[in-house]
């Protein structure tokens, strides 16, 4: 299962949870996560004039807030490792993908 978000995606193969994004310059290495391992999933769905996201709360961390300005608000920094920002069409595949991580977290 993949989500297609903006600058990376997400994909869950029942067990790994594994974010990839893609930056201007270095592309950082993709951060995997344990489905089991998660705490806590956020889901922000996308609007027609704001994007939405898809954060994973891994052990030990908090959740890294939503940032305020006219670009980017309402969703993580980009610089959060665990969460990935998400186009309105990709929604339904996000919300799909959330509750299957939800599902093997139990």
């Amino acid at each position: 299962m993949e989500v297609k978000g903006v600058l990376g995606n997400i994909s869950f193969d029942g067990e790994w949870i594994t974010i990839s994004k893609t930056p201007a310059g270095v592309k950082p290495a993709p951060v995997r996560i344990r489905a089991a391992d998660i705490t806590g999933t956020r889901f922000k769905p996308a609007t027609r004039l704001m994007h939405g996201y898809v954060q994973f709360l891994p052990p030990g961390s908090l959740a890294a807030g939503e940032k305020g300005g006219v670009l980017h608000a309402g969703r993580p920094p980009y610089a959060d490792p665990h969460s990935l920002s998400i186009p309105r069409k990709a929604n339904d595949g996000a919300e799909k993908l959330v509750a299957a991580v939800e599902q093997a977290r139990s």
